[in-house]
């Protein structure tokens, strides 16, 4: 079949984006009016506070880095201050970097990509700036002394590149080295060393990788007395194969399974299974001795063992110390572990709130055993501390919690299967805001959003977040038992969730919006298209819609591990039965949806929500779109962007259920 509006994909084209530009008119002349413009103004206000508080970087030079945003500062500063300054109520930042200056110096829209300082001489880094937001960065060496760009540095033109300090005169580098040297998934497939003063061609290749490979990439360990460089093969999305490198360029294959993770530190190697290996189960953290690991031993000690109501969130190590962040049914639980013989002690950290959630923001590994985390909830702003007691700041409330309560309630799946939820709002039945993502093993938890706190909950409305499967709260069980064939799991899930919240009388389908981004914006195109009758109003922000041509746009055939190959027949037997694009019918009603993308998202084409809204439309069915021309995978490269954003999806779901209940 030849799809009718395959030009939408030719991004740049006039005549695509004459339409984008028709389009964009259209949404804002809906709903850009005096109503429109205090939502936008109230979320701007947030955006822009200055009140909001800064999660740090450790910089292993004794500052914190970070980099800040607001009004005065749309583009953004990059800087850093001392610990003890950072505890003042309006700590003295030393400014690095300012990209609005940069901008207006150069005539360009720069957006931050990261900074990776030298290690340990802390005087050099490489800056990644991204053009409007994308993934794809220019690199350029920065003087952390002298605030400016190395002239004759090293730098790198526009791609999709990886890169890392090995020492003062040599970086490894993967990037777009020309003709055949990007994975078919658009990452570097060659991994060089280069050394300073020498042209890029002239580095030295460390690691070629296969044209169907995701990406390549290599990394120097600084640790003193550790020194250690590694090479990574990322095989496909969750498939790795790691190795260490040794000085005279052999490879020497780290023995774990592909698709488990792992990392080192020191004498320590950890290694997190998504599969069951030897006697461990999926799930499970095991540690050893890295040298004895590869000369042949085995001796494996269990740092974590999953149930069926827990799993690892995430780990950090300090100097002397390993971090564990766990979930029990989406609660969260802070360990400290410290290696001892004959086994490890572990010593739990005070729990925040019952439904608040707490992270690792940072350590300092290399030289202290101090660590900064942070919890939030959703009615709760959130605070940082040093340490398990030292409050460093506290985020200040941006709307009124009086009447409001944070509920947990579990639905029942299509396949007997327990979906927990979160309900957050006042009691009775109205206007409902559900979201969820149900994608590559990541975890949706509670946080506070100050925007959404102003733009639905203090307007009455109620807010929902579903942990489907096909995320991590359950661990890799969780996130596999929606893959592929499986995926429809995640749908069945969402759609419970759903059905779950008009039983239990907080809401009813007319009054029910939904939302969601990315692999998120896909959950919501099947929504809309396979249980159309549960909501009352759909915004899908850069989502992935026409899983037929997915792996032919941009970083799309990266994604296969996750739903399968459409161009196997046998894959394409179950994609073809959820794709939202391949899924539209003229004669089955559907609520309006709102599609929020961006120009500039070179990892999802704004292709799928062009065509999706052209081919709705086509078929007498009520949809919007609104195409931010920056803004990368993000869809805004600013505050001001996101408040437009913001606002955009807030009162297109408020006006729309209100006329629908």
């Amino acid at each position: 079949m030849i799809d009718p509006y395959l030009w939408l994909e030719d991004l740049d084209s006039p005549d695509a984006l004459r339409w984008v530009s028709e389009r964009n008119a259209e949404t804002l002349a809906s709903l850009a009016d005096a109503e429109f413009a205090r939502l936008r103004d109230a979320v701007r206000e947030v955006l822009d506070s200055k009140e909001r508080i800064s999660f740090p970087a450790w910089g292993g030079d004794g500052f914190y880095y970070d980099f800040w945003r607001d009004a005065d500062h749309p583009r953004g500063l990059w800087r850093r201050t001392t610990p003890e300054e950072f505890r003042c109520d309006e700590p003295d930042w030393d400014v690095l970097l300012d990209l609005d200056a940069l901008n207006a110096a150069e005539g360009t829209n720069w957006t931050w990509g990261g900074a990776t300082v030298l290690r340990p001489g802390y005087d050099r880094c490489l800056i990644s700036l991204a053009r409007g937001g994308s993934d794809a960065v220019v690199v350029r060496e920065f003087d952390l002394v002298a605030r400016a760009f190395v002239k004759d540095g090293f730098a790198l033109p526009e791609a999709k590149s990886d890169v890392g300090w090995i020492d003062a005169d040599h970086i490894f580098v993967a990037t777009d080295f020309g003709d055949g040297s990007l994975t078919s998934s658009g990452y570097a497939r060659i991994v060089k060393r280069w050394r300073r003063g020498t042209p890029l061609s002239e580095a030295e290749t460390v690691f070629e990788g296969q044209h169907d490979d995701v990406l390549i990439s290599a990394s120097h360990d600084p640790a003193p007395g550790f020194e250690r460089d590694f090479v990574v093969q990322r095989v496909e999305f969750f498939r790795t194969r790691y190795h260490l490198r040794r000085p005279d360029g052999e490879l020497v294959r780290i023995e774990i399974p592909e698709d488990a993770d792992f990392d080192v530190h020191r004498e320590w190697m950890l290694i997190r299974l998504r599969t069951p290996w030897r006697e461990f189960p999926a799930g499970a953290l095991i540690v050893t001795d890295f040298d004895d690991f590869l000369a042949g031993g085995r001796d494996l000690t269990v740092l974590f063992q999953p149930d069926d109501r827990t799993s690892l969130s995430s780990y950090a190590w300090t100097r002397h110390h390993l971090l564990l962040a766990t979930l029990a049914d989406v609660k969260t639980r802070i360990e400290i572990l410290t290696p001892g013989s004959p086994s490890w002690t572990r010593e739990p950290l005070d729990a925040a709130g019952e439904f608040d959630n707490t992270w690792i923001v940072d350590t300092e590994p290399e030289s202290s055993d101090a660590y900064l985390i942070a919890s939030e909830g959703f009615l709760q702003p959130a605070s940082l501390r040093l340490g398990a007691s030292t409050v460093l700041k506290r985020e200040p409330a941006f709307f009124d919690t009086d009447g409001l309560a944070v509920r947990q309630h579990f639905a029942v799946s299509a396949d007997g299967t327990r979906v927990p939820y979160f309900v957050v709002g006042g009691d009775g039945c109205g206007p409902a805001l559900l979201t969820g993502y149900g994608g590559f093993e990541i975890s949706r938890t509670p946080d506070y959003g100050g925007v959404r706190g102003r733009g639905w909950l203090a307007r009455g409305g109620a807010y929902i977040l579903a942990n489907i499967r096909g995320g991590g709260e359950y661990g890799p069980a969780w996130h596999q038992a929606a893959l592929r064939e499986n995926r429809t799991k995640a749908y069945e899930d969402f759609a419970a969730v759903a059905r779950d919240l008009v039983d239990r009388g907080i809401t009813t389908p007319a009054q029910l919006g939904i939302t969601g981004g990315s692999n998120g914006g896909l959950l919501m195109g099947v929504m809309l298209t396979r249980y159309p009758e549960l909501f009352g109003a759909v915004v899908a922000a850069v989502p992935l819609l026409d899983m037929r041509r997915y792996t032919k746009l941009l970083a799309g055939k990266s994604w296969i591990a996750e739903y399968g190959d459409p161009d196997v027949p046998g894959d394409w037997e179950f994609l073809r039965g959820y794709s939202p694009y391949q899924n539209v019918r003229p004669d089955r009603p559907y609520p309006p949806v709102l599609f929020l993308t961006s120009t500039r998202d070179d990892r999802v084409h704004p292709g799928h929500a062009r065509k999706m809204l052209a081919l709705l439309r086509e078929n007498g069915h009520e949809a919007w779109l609104y195409e931010n021309v920056e803004g990368g995978h993000g869809a805004a490269a600013d505050n001001e962007q996101a408040a437009t954003r913001e606002a955009l999806c807030l009162e297109f779901l408020w006006r729309k259920l209100h006329q629908r209940g």
